[in-house]
């Protein structure tokens, strides 16, 4: 294999082919920068959890494919990646991830704040188990939400050196939007997930996948009024979340009859779900500073 073969593999393995997981990373993240600082993020702050978002997120799916290596072959849609296909050494997986992480706490030390240091080793190891947590967890897409939501305790210490509730809140709003995305996910492989004996939410919800889905937006949206109104945040704000409320109700159209693509299609269009919701809490806060 040539070095621009083994890169190209490389690549594929972080998934930097497939942006989706790091806009799906993203997106709560930016909510808790943006909130924590009250729509003022130090600029420092903001390149270095941006950064980490890619790193970990390349890591994280280095190590869910070297945990899923004995499956993914058996998948039809995965069986063609980097180590189920052989292109890549479990040893060399091994090693990618290591170094992505390295480099994810190295951005962090010159921040000099213990708090965070300790929250991001938390987060490696959310991401770092989550693959595992598909062979005992009857929905763990619940564990997942909790990983890519991380980002936002993080952020409430790197601005304020605390984790205030409204922390958890948000989180707790990201646990419920990732188990109805990535149950739509779910939802393309649940035939293949069956016959090799993976636990997803898909198969847990069984004929109720559906209305599990759209009941996980509707606490997503719930728990994020609840954020809007301890915020004292306006208009703009629950514009956001109004928006992000059709991009739920188009889901429904997409997911209802169950076929593949458009379960998948659904999937990836969570980018404006996320996206919507950070675009009504920029726009809020910045008339709120202009007010001010």
């Amino acid at each position: 294999m040539t070095l621009s073969e083994r890169l190209n593999a490389y690549e594929r393995l972080m998934r930097l082919d497939r942006p989706i997981g790091i806009l799906l990373l993203a997106w709560p993240t930016l909510w808790g920068l943006w909130l924590s600082s009250a729509g003022r993020p130090d600029l420092v702050v903001l390149w270095v959890f941006v950064l980490g978002v890619v790193l970990m997120r390349s890591a994280g799916c280095v190590i869910n494919d070297y945990a899923d290596r004995g499956f993914d072959p058996h998948v039809e849609r995965t069986r063609d990646r980097p180590l189920a296909s052989g292109e890549v050494s479990g040893r060399e997986a091994l090693a990618l991830a290591a170094g992505l992480s390295l480099l994810a706490l190295l951005l962090i030390l010159p921040l000099r704040n213990p708090l965070l240091v300790g929250l991001a080793a938390v987060a490696a190891f959310l991401a770092a188990s989550y693959p595992y947590t598909k062979r005992f967890l009857a929905i763990p897409q619940a564990y997942l939400g909790l990983s890519f939501g991380f980002g936002i305790p993080m952020a409430y210490a790197a601005h304020l050196g605390s984790v205030p509730a409204i922390a958890w809140w948000l989180l707790a709003a990201n646990v419920f939007w990732a188990i109805a995305y990535d149950t739509e996910y779910a939802m393309v492989d649940r035939d293949d997930d069956v016959k090799i004996g993976i636990r997803t939410s898909a198969i847990t919800f069984g004929r109720f996948d559906v209305a599990a889905v759209m009941l996980c937006y509707a606490a997503a949206l719930g728990l994020l009024a609840i954020v809007g109104w301890r915020q004292h945040l306006g208009w703009a704000y629950y514009g956001g979340l109004a928006a992000a409320a059709g991009v739920a109700a188009y889901h429904y159209t997409l997911i209802r009859g169950r076929a593949r693509a458009k379960c998948f299609k659904a999937f990836l269009h969570n980018n404006w779900f996320g996206a919507a919701i950070f675009a009504g809490i920029v726009l809020d806060l910045y008339l709120m500073d202009r007010v001010a």
